[in-house]
């Protein structure tokens, strides 16, 4: 395994929640499932960005990256716990292709809010 690769992140699974109107909703408290994954590799990624409207808000990007060989069971629904921080994955989870088959690695854009 590649020295990039030896990072360890918390994959958080909210709960199914049903409301009042019947709608499903996500709970990422006490009731999400927390996954522990290790040899993931987490590097910031697109910069940051201030939205001052209304209130303070920095948006700053992350990118979950796995080595060759390694899919990771990651849902565009899940959040990541790293570093000290709770990173919303933003959009679809990429899994690269391998030549013969199989998934090489899977990529994943992460966003964090604060």
């Amino acid at each position: 395994m590649s020295i990039l690769y030896q990072q360890s992140a918390v994959i958080v699974r909210p709960a199914e929640v049903e409301d009042d109107y019947h709608n499903i909703t996500f709970d990422y408290g006490p009731a999400a499932t927390r996954i522990p994954v290790s040899g993931v590799n987490v590097q910031p990624s697109g910069g940051s960005a201030e939205d001052t409207d209304g209130r303070q808000v920095t948006v700053t990007g992350w990118r979950l990256y796995t080595p060759r060989g390694r899919d990771l069971d990651l849902r565009e629904t899940d959040r990541i716990e790293f570093d000290g921080m709770t990173l919303q994955v933003a959009g679809k989870v990429a899994r690269w292709p391998a030549p013969g088959g199989g998934v090489h690695h899977i990529e994943a854009d992460l966003r964090e809010v604060a």
